[in-house]
């Protein structure tokens, strides 16, 4: 079950906690791993952690290029890219009345633009294929908002939008498109969190506890497999009961 043997995959954001998780569960089922991110040395201690079935693939996605340009590395180095992962994203926090346009624009450009492009790029050999799996990889504050964050909330929910749309495009040609929609996950984006506010928001998770990368990846894992045929243009959270979303 959940087999990805001879398939690959290309994996954003591989460099951080939720990326990892689901770059090594990947790689456990079988497929080989493009992993993407900025920080050159901790995308190689994945790879080297995971061995022969991994390949680092380095791209700042901040830059228009960036997306197009790993797309073809990808395709160069693992022949093609069967399951795309839009893992990568950032914050720059900051009530809206603040915020700046930079700090605005960068956000949208990593988090919803570089999967747009990574999405379109990635099509291609899917579509030749009659199979591919794309999963963006949203968060909670997508469907219930998240002061302070309009832009990291705007990004996420436009994945979510834009998946949707790309699920009815694609149906038809065996490439399916859904996104996973983690709730708290303890990582390094949230450890910079106050303890304050990160006592406020266990008190808001039934199951008494933050989530962990590991947590997410399984989810990451299915919409991947072939088990997953008939799973499109939908979202799994996975937020331990802090937003029960139908």
């Amino acid at each position: 079950m959940f087999d990805l043997n001879g398939r690959t995959a290309l994996i954003t954001g591989a460099s951080g906690g939720i990326g990892q998780a689901i770059a090594r569960t990947l790689a456990r089922q079988g497929a080989r791993v493009g992993l993407s991110g900025t920080r050159v040395d901790a995308l190689q201690a994945l790879a080297d952690e995971i061995g022969d079935a991994a390949c680092v693939l380095a791209a700042d996605l901040g830059n228009p290029s960036g997306a197009d340009g790993l797309v073809a590395a990808a395709t160069a180095k693992m022949g093609g890219i069967d399951i795309l992962v839009h893992n990568a994203g950032l914050t720059r926090d900051g009530l809206a009345l603040r915020m700046s346009d930079e700090d605005w624009a960068r956000v949208i450009e990593v988090n919803l633009g570089a999967g747009f492009r990574l999405i379109r790029g990635a099509l291609r050999g899917m579509m030749k294929k009659r199979w591919g799996r794309v999963i963006a990889v949203t968060s909670v504050v997508a469907a219930t908002g998240s002061p302070g964050q309009a832009n990291y909330v705007a990004s996420k929910a436009g994945l979510t939008g834009m998946i949707k749309a790309l699920a009815q495009e694609v149906a038809g040609r065996g490439i399916t498109a859904n996104c996973v929609a983690p709730g708290f996950i303890d990582t390094a984006m949230t450890a910079v969190l106050p303890e304050a506010r990160r006592q406020q928001i266990l008190a808001s998770v039934p199951a008494g506890r933050f989530g962990n990368p590991d947590d997410v990846a399984p989810c990451v894992l299915f919409l991947a497999s072939g088990e997953a045929a008939y799973v499109t243009g939908q979202t799994i959270h996975v937020n331990g009961g802090m937003a029960m979303i139908s």
